[in-house]
């Protein structure tokens, strides 16, 4: 039941991965939350890390694009500023921001992944749109006030997946083992 809420992969942060490693996956392109997965939720401005990698993608041909909950001025900000198309008020973890998305791409959702730090929005939505997921630690251990409930609901489903697999663990970088394997 609870298997909705399952990332296919657990990696560290978003920036350990690699157009090589999405390719091996097959992985044409990325979606990608914006808050606490590509930027910290309270600073709208990327690190050089960040940079560096969404550049690594584009010289690879891996388009990136942000799906996020967030409001078109507060996602459309970060999104020109990192030269990135995007996807807000994705109402997440319904499927509608997915579709959208998938639409922007013109790819299946098999060559797709979403990468994310909340079970309960990213994870729950691409799973239920068929999408392959990656979780991500959080950028930082502070959450937006509308955010708190939905990790003191993960940590209690995350206790139960990681007690059901074992293989549920975080790793720095995608690996052929996939966790719903």
């Amino acid at each position: 039941m609870l298997n909705i809420f399952k990332p296919t992969w657990m990696i560290d942060a978003i920036y350990h991965l690699t157009p090589e490693q999405l390719k091996k996956q097959h992985i044409k392109a990325v979606l990608t939350d914006l808050d606490n997965t590509l930027i910290a939720w309270n600073n709208p401005d990327g690190t050089q890390e960040l940079i560096e990698w969404i550049q690594v993608m584009k010289d690879a041909g891996i388009p990136v694009i942000v799906l996020s909950n967030n409001s078109a001025p507060r996602v459309k900000k970060v999104a020109q500023i990192l030269d990135l198309e995007y996807v807000s008020r994705a109402i997440k973890p319904t499927v509608i921001g997915f579709k959208k998305a998938e639409a922007k791409l013109n790819l299946p959702k098999e060559d797709i992944l979403m990468v994310g730090d909340q079970i309960m929005t990213d994870i729950w939505g691409a799973n239920l749109a068929g999408i392959r997921t990656v979780l991500v630690k959080p950028i930082i251990d502070s959450d937006a006030w509308n955010t708190k409930l939905n990790r003191y609901m993960e940590l209690h489903i995350m206790n139960y997946l990681i007690k059901k697999d074992p293989n549920m663990r975080w790793r720095k970088s995608l690996h052929d083992e996939r966790i719903n394997e």
